[in-house]
C-alpha cells in the first residue's frame, strides 16, 4: 500500500491520458525514469547515446548508468535545445557505417543507438527533424521531458499539436518539488506507447519482478511512493491552469523587458508551446547581476553554470573547453528569474526594475561600444 499502491495506478492512468500515451509508469525519480527508459529500450554496454551538454547532469548520468556513453552535440543559440544542424553534421561527419550497417562513432568507436533530446526549461526541442534523422539512422529517441510537463510541439508529420513525452519511443519526467508538477519529495515517470518497453520498465523499477518473488531480470528499487502518487494526482488537475498562468507571466516579462537593453529573452519558436518551467534571460554580467538581485531580496538562479562535458565527473570522456561553444557561452550568460503560477505583475515589475537599474543604459552601452 505504501509503494505501488492503488493510487499509483490512478495517477499513472491520469498522467498517461494527460500526455496522450498508452502507458505511464511511476518511478522514484526523474533520474530513474531516464535510466529505466534507456535500459528498457535496449541501450547498454558498448553503445553511445547522443545528447546535449547543457542540461542537468542526470541526463548524462542515466546514459552512463545504462552502460552506454554520452556523445554530445551543441545546441541552438536561440532555443538552447539540441541543434538539428549540429545533429545532422554529427551523424554525417563524425560517424561511419560498419558491419551490418551499424552507425559507429568515430570518436569513441561505439555503436550509436539513441538520441536523448532535452526539452530544456520546459520548451520542446524541434522533434520532427530529430525523429526523421533517427528513423533514417535507425536510432531510438528517448525524450528528456523532466522539465516539460504539459508543454506541446506542433508536429507537421502528425499534423497536430503533440504533448511533450508522446513523440519519441519513450520519455522521462521528473516530479521533483520545484517542477511544474511537483511531488512532496522525489518521484518520476516514464511515458510510452510501446507495450514491451512499458513492461520492462515496470520490472526494472521493482527488483525485476514480473510477479511477486518471481524475478525475471536484475532490477532496481525504483518505485514511486503511494503518498507521492496521491499528491501528484491531486495537483495534476490544476496543471493546465498553472501552466497557462506561467505563460501569462512569461508574456508580461517580455513586455516589461522590451525597454531593457542588454537582456536576451527566451525565444519560443512557432513549433513550441513552452510550459515556462523556467524563464531564463541572458546577460553579459550575469554573476554580478545575480548578486545584485540577491542583495535586493529577489531569488534568482543559474541553470546550469558548468556544461556537462566540463564537469569533473565526466573528465574521462576527453572533452575540453571550446568543444561546444554555444553551450559554453550560454553557461556564462543564462539567469533564471522568478517564475511560478501565482507570480504577481507587481512582483515582475520589481524584478525588471532592479535589473534595469543594474544594467547600463542604451546610451551608455553605445558609448562603451564606441570606445572599444
Amino acid at each position: 500500500m505504501f509503494t505501488n499502491g492503488p493510487m499509483l495506478l490512478q495517477f499513472e492512468t491520469a498522467f498517461a491520458d494527460f500526455c496522450g500515451t498508452r502507458h505511464c509508469i511511476g518511478v522514484s525519480s526523474g533520474t530513474d525514469a531516464l535510466r529505466f527508459a534507456l535500459l528498457a529500450a535496449g541501450i547498454g554496454a558498448g553503445q553511445a547515446v547522443i545528447t546535449v551538454p547543457n542540461s542537468f547532469i542526470a541526463t548524462a548520468e542515466a546514459v552512463v548508468q545504462s552502460g552506454a556513453l554520452p556523445e554530445f552535440v551543441d545546441v541552438d543559440p536561440t532555443t538552447c535545445n539540441l541543434s538539428v544542424n549540429k545533429l545532422r553534421e554529427y551523424l554525417s561527419a563524425h560517424c561511419r557505417r560498419e558491419g551490418e550497417g551499424h552507425l559507429i562513432s568515430r570518436r569513441s568507436g561505439r555503436r550509436v543507438t539513441a538520441i536523448l533530446p532535452v526539452h530544456l526549461y520546459g520548451q520542446p526541442a524541434d522533434m520532427d527533424p530529430i525523429m526523421e534523422l533517427a528513423e533514417h539512422h535507425e536510432l531510438a529517441v528517448i525524450e528528456d521531458a523532466c522539465q516539460a510537463h504539459g508543454a506541446e510541439y506542433i508536429s507537421q508529420a502528425a499534423n497536430r499539436w503533440r504533448p511533450a513525452g508522446s513523440i519519441g519511443r519513450a520519455a522521462a519526467f521528473s516530479f521533483y518539488p520545484g517542477k511544474n508538477l511537483g511531488a512532496c519529495g522525489e518521484a518520476g515517470a516514464v511515458t510510452t506507447d510501446d507495450d514491451e518497453l512499458a513492461r520492462k520498465v515496470r520490472m526494472l523499477r521493482d527488483h525485476g519482478q514480473a510477479h511477486k518473488y518471481e524475478h525475471a531480470i536484475e532490477g532496481y528499487n525504483g518505485r514511486m511512493d503511494t503518498i507521492q502518487a496521491g499528491i501528484l494526482l491531486a495537483k495534476l488537475r490544476r496543471l493546465q491552469e498553472w501552466n497557462q498562468q506561467r505563460r501569462s507571466a512569461a508574456s508580461r516579462y517580455r513586455e516589461l523587458f522590451a525597454e531593457c537593453p542588454g537582456v536576451g529573452l527566451p525565444r519560443e519558436p512557432d513549433y513550441a508551446r513552452s510550459n515556462y518551467h523556467l524563464f531564463v534571460i541572458r546577460v553579459a554580467e550575469r554573476d554580478a547581476l545575480l548578486e545584485h538581485l540577491g542583495e535586493a531580496g529577489i531569488g534568482a538562479a543559474i541553470h546550469y553554470p558548468v556544461p556537462i562535458h566540463l564537469q569533473s565527473a565526466f573528465r574521462y570522456l576527453g572533452y575540453k573547453s571550446g568543444d561546444f561553444p554555444v553551450a559554453e557561452r550560454l553557461a556564462t550568460e543564462v539567469l533564471s528569474v522568478p517564475m511560478y503560477p501565482h507570480l504577481q505583475s507587481s512582483e515582475q515589475e520589481r524584478v525588471v526594475e532592479v535589473i534595469r537599474n543594474f544594467l547600463p543604459t542604451e546610451s551608455e552601452t553605445a558609448r562603451l561600444a564606441a570606445v572599444s
